[in-house]
């Protein structure tokens, strides 16, 4: 009678806690990260090395743990596709700042209009109007590529702050995984609080490769190492143990570096926002290179047509027009005050002579300035597009692998009222064991 009782006891247990695991499913059906828990359950058997013949009906069950609907790889999978698709966004954004930079301020239409208020002056060489309008259109180009240089420069800085972010989010989340991996090696495994620590260590990861791509191995424990980059990449978090990830720019050149156990080793982000910011670096010291080279070859050109012609003074050679830093050469100025300075006429061609605007005119042509700069614009605004339809795809790829991994590990609600219909009806039975062992019971000391 006693082995009815504690079967019956054991069962109201088992299902409690299955009901109870049930219930945090439902609970728990719309948080991000949670993967479905399932209760295990088991018979108990009799004590090793008795056999009787009270024990050939078993002794019960018992909820031998919890088990976590988990595939590793399908994780892994998702953790590749947000990695690929957040360097591509990452990539893209720096891209669109770029483009906003190039364009807004038209150094190529300013540049147009200066050219054009020189062919208006070589029709009037000695218009006082015609050579005043020249020196403000060169103000207004010189503005432009300042304006545009300092606007590459602003985007350049924000990628710094950026990084900077993105590396002190990416610490922060490897000292928690090391807390994580600790609390793992701390806590029995199957159990409800190990599979919570387990949720946590793969929300981490997948965070984790939302800034730099990264590859993780789990030992027996759950605990999680993770490798930087590829498998042959620096050790960022082993056990407790996580490292520190540094950013610097030199030369317009980024770089990324990990302090791990007293050991410095280089990190070549390939995915995640550090591998956006990677692409960003280096587009906007490809923009600010080229930008730098029309500004200089645009200004020399000027300066050699002063200096090849006659003002309307009668001074020969001309003065330069533009003062050029040798260093920054968008950060040029209009030098030139006097509208009279201007060198249009040849050496000797007196004040009605304008033939030396054709010098001008020919350094227009050979330079290509203002095709150079459409060129750079219309780069930059193709490598743009490009990244967003490799964006549109890469955002399907990931929304596929989320659902992959998500039919394995996600809640459905629908098998979770299943489960708690079959779970309530065995809790009852169990309630009702113990109800009928009980009647015997009474039954027994009444005969008695």
């Amino acid at each position: 009678m006693s082995d009815l009782l504690a079967i019956g006891a054991s069962g109201v247990r088992t299902y409690q806690g299955a009901l109870t695991t049930t219930s945090e499913n439902i609970a728990n059906a719309g948080v991000e990260g949670y993967a479905r828990r399932s209760a295990t359950i088991a018979e108990v058997g009799a004590a090793s090395g008795t056999y009787s013949s009270s024990t050939l009906n078993g002794l019960g069950s018992r909820i031998a743990g919890t088990a976590r609907s988990a595939d590793g790889l399908r994780s892994a999978a998702v953790r590749t596709a947000s990695a690929d698709l957040a360097r591509t966004e990452s990539g893209s954004a720096w891209l669109d700042r770029i483009q906003t930079a190039l364009t807004g301020n038209q150094v190529s239409g300013r540049v147009t209009s200066f050219f054009a208020s020189a062919t208006t002056l070589a029709a009037d060489p000695t218009s006082s109007a015609a050579r005043t309008a020249m020196l403000e259109s060169g103000t207004t180009v010189a503005g432009a590529f300042q304006s545009t240089g300092r606007a590459l420069d602003q985007v350049a800085a924000d990628l710094d702050s950026t990084a900077d972010q993105a590396t002190a989010a990416l610490n922060g989340f490897g000292r928690a995984l090391a807390r994580v991996n600790d609390g793992l090696a701390r806590t029995p495994a199957g159990s409800a609080a190990s599979a919570s620590l387990a949720d946590q260590r793969d929300r981490l990861l997948e965070q984790m490769a939302a800034i730099v791509d990264v590859t993780v191995a789990a030992d027996s424990l759950g605990r999680a190492t993770v490798k930087l980059g590829d498998a042959g990449g620096p050790v960022f978090v082993s056990g407790g143990d996580a490292g520190a990830v540094t950013y610097a720019r030199s030369a317009g050149a980024v770089s990324f570096a990990l302090f791990r156990d007293g050991q410095v080793s280089a990190v070549s982000p390939n995915g995640g926002a550090l591998g956006g910011v990677v692409d960003g670096a280096n587009r906007v010291a490809e923009a600010r290179g080229t930008l730098n080279g029309i500004a200089r070859d645009f200004g020399d050109a000027v300066n050699a047509f002063q200096a090849a012609g006659q003002t309307l003074t009668g001074t020969a050679p001309g003065a330069d027009m533009f003062a050029i830093d040798d260093d920054v050469p968008t950060e040029m100025s209009l030098a030139l005050t006097n509208p009279d300075d201007i060198a249009a006429a040849s050496v000797g061609g007196g004040t009605r002579d304008g033939s030396n605007l054709a010098t001008l005119a020919a350094a227009r042509a050979s330079s290509k300035v203002e095709g150079r700069t459409t060129t750079l614009v219309a780069t930059n605004a193709a490598a743009l597009e490009q990244r967003r339809l490799v964006a549109d795809a890469q955002s399907a790829i990931r929304d596929g692998a989320v659902s992959a991994r998500d039919a394995v590990s996600g809640v459905n609600l629908d098998a979770e009222a299943v489960d708690l219909l079959r779970f309530q009806q065995a809790y009852q039975a169990s309630s009702k064991v113990i109800q009928v062992a009980r009647d015997i019971f009474q039954s027994i000391i009444g005969i008695n």
